[in-house]
């Protein structure tokens, strides 16, 4: 019934034609004194009028309701009011229509006109007991009024409480969307941190490997196991982020597979898609595999640094990832890199706060000084080398050379001047992917990021994050 409403409608006409007719032929056939019968090809048609708009009150109310009311008229006129009850029956449920469908406004206009009429009908066609039966009356609306008001409400509260729900629905389909756009942003970032700083190293000692494999067979075999050494660390990092894409019906099914006796290294439940993700601890390793490659780094690591929350801990090892491979790409072989971290344990503005984490990376530029530039010359040199070491992936080989002089012509495009200026117009706005990820990291601790021309020569990068407890 509630799906087709009409339907239910429609057995409450039927219902009530056919008790209309089965009290009307009673009448007939057992005719009582002093109530006149009328012909019954004057009552039926006018039941049959007023019951047909009943399957139509869910749609059209007020139609409904003032059709019942005009043929009232004509219906106890007849005299078939004596011998039959519909034509109650129906106004009390066009009167709890108008109530449920149309308003309190329309349902008081409609009282308003049916009062009167019913008033007249019992003045004249029950003159002695014309007080009692109004009073009947008012009180059969009343109860119909009430009722409407019960049941308007609740369809209100029902109708309001689903508005909420498909709100609730929205926003949480809004929060999924936004969560999956996050985390494909974070994932990317992490996907180029990875692949820029093992395809540089390898680069740098393809090349190195190349030049010395006749005259030095033994350094262009360690250059050669380096590569091997950095291709299989960033497979094993690239597994583990491409796991995450997978579904939770993969990660189940493969977790299963190792738990049932597999091998257990495949897909979601291998153990390249466990490795834990670096931390500034392992700060120390990456230095070591970068001047395998040919650069030379001091790191100065603060006392327990390892302590650092796992996102702060996390952000620090990119970014000092990406500073020192640009330096690798763009100021070459030769060139000297210092590394500082420090963490400022400060009072905090808060309780959750626990100081800020310093990153410092600096390259010397392989000796290089910096020109003394102004105004939009200085922007144009800055932005070359910010362009170069983060969106210019493709000028691999050029821009690492080789263990010799190759290193040198690619940091002449890092350094400043007029070649850094004009190489930079196209893409000094965004600032290549790996500024990006550095500065999106530093944004995601409420820190700050610098990067540009040292003084004396050479590039520095300068980072601040807010460590927060239980970041």
């Amino acid at each position: 019934m509630r799906a087709h409403p009409a339907v239910g409608d429609s057995l409450i006409a039927i219902v009530l034609l056919a008790l209309d007719v089965l009290i009307y032929s009673l009448f007939v056939a057992f005719p009582v004194p002093g109530v006149a019968t009328p012909p019954w090809y004057v009552g039926l048609p006018l039941i049959v009028i007023l019951l047909g708009v009943v399957p139509l009150r869910r749609k059209y109310p007020l139609v409904m309701a003032y059709w019942v009311l005009v043929w009232t008229v004509p219906y106890v006129a007849s005299g078939f009011g004596d011998v039959a009850f519909s034509v109650a029956v129906v106004s009390c449920i066009a009167l709890y229509t108008v109530v449920v469908y149309s308003g309190r406004k329309q349902a008081a206009i409609y009282t308003a006109l049916t009062l009167p009429v019913s008033l007249v009908h019992q003045l004249v066609q029950y003159p002695d007991d014309w007080i009692v039966n109004t009073v009947t009356v008012v009180l059969a609306l009343a109860l119909c009024w009430v009722l409407g008001e019960f049941v308007g409400a609740r369809r209100a509260y029902q109708a309001e409480v689903e508005a909420r729900l498909h709100l609730l629905e929205n926003e949480r389909h809004q929060a999924t969307r936004i969560a999956v756009a996050e985390e494909r942003e974070r994932i990317a970032r992490e996907l180029h941190d990875v692949v820029a700083h093992a395809v540089s190293v390898i680069v740098v000692h393809a090349d190195g490997a190349s030049f010395a494999v006749r005259k030095d067979p033994d350094l262009a075999e360690r250059a050669i196991g380096t590569i091997s050494d950095t291709g299989r660390s960033a497979l094993s990092e690239l597994r583990r982020l491409l796991a995450i894409l997978r579904d939770d019906t993969t990660d189940d099914s493969a977790a299963h597979r190792g738990d049932d006796g597999g091998d257990g290294q495949s897909g979601v439940g291998g153990e390249g898609a466990r490795t834990p993700q670096p931390t500034a601890a392992d700060l120390v390793e990456l230095t070591d595999r970068i001047e395998t490659a040919g650069l030379t780094v001091r790191l100065h690591l603060d006392d327990g640094i390892d302590e650092l929350p796992a996102g702060v801990s996390l952000g620090v090892y990119r970014i000092v990832q990406e500073a020192l491979t640009n330096s690798l790409k763009h100021a070459g072989v030769g060139t000297r890199a210092q590394v500082t971290v420090r963490w400022d344990r400060g009072r905090g503005r808060d309780r959750g706060h626990a100081g800020s984490v310093l990153i410092e990376v600096e390259d010397d530029g392989a000796g290089r000084a910096n020109p003394v530039l102004t105004g939009d010359s200085a922007a144009g040199g800055t932005a070359g080398r910010t362009a170069s070491g983060s969106s210019a992936e493709s000028a691999g080989p050029a821009g690492s050379g080789s263990a010799g002089s190759a290193g040198s012509a690619g940091s002449g495009s890092a350094g400043s001047g007029s070649a850094g200026s004009s190489g930079s117009a196209g893409s000094s706005a965004s600032g290549g992917n790996g500024l990006i990820g550095m500065r999106e990291r530093t944004n995601v601790h409420d820190g700050t990021l610098t990067a540009g021309p040292a003084p004396g020569g050479g590039w520095r990068v300068r980072a601040e994050l807010t460590v927060r407890l239980g970041a």
